[in-house]
């Protein structure tokens, strides 16, 4: 069965929104070594409605480079109540049950399944033991304001520490998988 994993950049105030106004100071070697080897780690993404559009706005126009093309050429899933369509971008619109074409996903044949961003697909996952491992990148910044990690979760869930990457930026990668 494959791997959903959940990659996350987070504050250290637990802000997710904005981070290419908080985070970019810290994006260097370290962190591009280890956003490939995510990237390369699967063969689709899994992605909100808000991070596809945000994703196919930055992405579809770039070329030329083993992460660009990647990114550009794997399959979408974008789970969206609102989307018409979402082949712009190699997209397709999960309908239906989310949580149970997500499970089909990961019964598929193939690599890991990525998930960029957090927010209310998120969830959906987590309610349904979907996700395998959270990458939480933790930048060392105090936003102060903005879109707060895992918002609105109803259910208390425990995790446990797989594993901590720090990088000479300061920013740490916390990795958990579910407990138990």
């Amino acid at each position: 069965m494959r791997k959903l994993v959940e990659s996350t950049f987070v504050t250290l105030d637990g802000v997710i929104g904005d981070p290419h106004v908080w985070g970019a100071p810290y994006w260097d070697e370290d962190h591009q070594e280890y956003g490939s080897k995510l990237l390369f780690e699967a063969d689709t993404l899994l992605l909100g409605r808000e991070t596809y559009e945000g994703f196919a706005e930055a992405w579809a126009g770039r070329s030329g480079d083993a992460y660009t093309d990647k990114m550009n050429s794997m399959p979408k899933y974008v789970a969206s109540t609102t989307l018409k369509s979402a082949e712009a971008w190699n997209g397709n619109l999960i309908e239906g049950d989310v949580a149970e074409a997500v499970a089909e996903l990961k019964r598929q044949p193939g690599q890991n399944i990525l998930k960029y961003g957090t927010g209310a697909l998120d969830r959906t996952l987590i309610e349904h033991g979907l996700v395998d491992e959270f990458h939480f990148w933790m930048f060392p910044v105090l936003a102060g304001g903005g879109d707060r990690l895992l918002s609105g979760l109803i259910d208390l869930t425990h995790l446990r520490l797989l594993r901590t990457t720090p990088f000479t930026s300061g920013v740490v990668v916390l990795t958990y998988g579910p407990k138990g």
